[in-house]
This record gives structure tokens, C-alpha cells and sequence, in this order.
């Protein structure tokens, strides 16, 4: 249904540990790794890029300063995502609404050595039509359900990091993802999915 977020090739939780010790190799890798996720992950809350990347840098700022009285984690994924989602939602009113991650480009880097150009472009030009199809419905989304189904589908978390992340019961998550799916079949249909 959605791009899939890619498995870390990092051990976060050393990194994590590493830049915890003051090790700023360890902290830019954290940087690198986790920049693009927060942004994208902010878009789904203000339309204003500019607040976004002063709120991931003003976050990664306070984290090297505060290093030495942050505890461990287990996922430094969820720990970034929590935290960023607290510092923008500070910086926005509530009637502000979501918007459609643009930067996030169907296609992007895909390589089949064994397929032809024009197929590879074919491939492409569908890949890029469902996803706007999937990207206008998801814009008639209530922006709860939108963000269930971008935690679930677009970062791959599990409904109780989806509770926790969202601040409310599992009941509550499974109700806000089957409401979400049910209204994507509203309006997405096999005719205007079809080129």
C-alpha cells in the first residue's frame, strides 16, 4: 500500500550509547540516519518546512547538550519520532492541517537491470499514478486517521508504538486504522487506479 521504510543498517542502540558518551562520530550518524525520517514524519503535521527543519535542528541541538542526562533506549526511532512529534506540535496551532509529503517521490532509486528502459519507465509512470490516487485519498483522511496510517504503513510500527506515539488505547488504534482503510475503498477505486 505505501513505501516501506527501509531496515536500519546501523545498531542504533550503539550509536545511541556512543553519542550518549560524547562521541559526536556516533551523534552525526544518528543525524544522517534519522534527519530525512523526521521530516518526512513532520510534514504529515505542518505544511511550513521551514519550522520543520528549525525544530529537527533545534531538537539534535538540545540532544548533544543534554547528552549526558539522556537514558538508553531500545528503539532511538521511536525515542526521535516521540520527541520531534512534542517540539513541532509546541510550534503549530491545532487547526493547522496536514499536508501531502511531496518530497516522498515514487521511483526514487529504483534499479531492474534485467527489465528494458521503456519498462522500467512504465513501471514508474503506474507506481507514480497509484501513489497519487492513494495520496489524494489520503488527503480526505480526518487527520487522526491520516496519521495511524502513516505510522502503520509508512514507518512500519506496531499498534502499541502506535498507542504510544499517538497517546491513546490499542482499541483506539485498530478503530482509527480500519476507519482510515474503509474510507481509502471509498475513494480509491479500481477504475481510477487503472491508467
Amino acid at each position: 500500500m505505501a513505501r516501506q521504510r527501509n531496515t536500519p543498517k546501523i545498531d542504533e542502540v550503539k550509536l545511541w550509547d556512543e553519542f550518549r558518551g560524547g562521541d559526536q562520530s556516533a551523534f552525526a550518524l544518528l543525524y544522517q540516519e534519522y534527519v530525512n525520517v523526521l521530516f518526512h514524519y513532520c510534514v504529515h503535521f505542518s505544511p511550513d518546512r521551514a519550522l520543520i527543519k528549525d525544530c529537527i535542528h533545534d531538537l539534535f541541538v538540545e540532544l548533544w547538550r543534554h547528552r549526558q542526562n539522556i537514558g538508553p533506549t531500545t528503539s532511538v526511532r521511536f525515542y526521535l519520532m516521540a520527541s520531534i512529534k512534542r517540539k513541532l506540535v509546541r510550534h503549530i496551532t491545532a487547526d493547522q492541517k496536514f499536508c501531502n509529503p511531496d518530497d516522498l517521490r515514487p521511483g526514487e532509486g529504483f534499479t531492474d537491470s534485467d527489465r528494458s528502459h521503456e519498462m522500467t519507465l512504465v513501471h514508474i509512470e503506474e507506481e507514480t499514478h497509484i501513489n497519487d490516487c492513494l495520496g489524494r485519498a489520503m488527503e480526505r483522511l480526518p487527520r487522526r486517521q491520516r496519521e495511524a496510517v502513516y505510522l502503520k504503513f509508512y514507518e512500519n510500527m506496531g499498534n502499541e508504538e502506535i498507542s504510544k506515539m499517538m497517546n491513546i488505547n490499542i482499541q483506539s488504534v485498530y478503530n482509527l486504522i480500519f476507519g482510515a482503510l474503509c474510507n481509502l475503498k471509498k475513494h480509491v477505486s479500481t477504475d481510477n487506479v487503472l491508467l
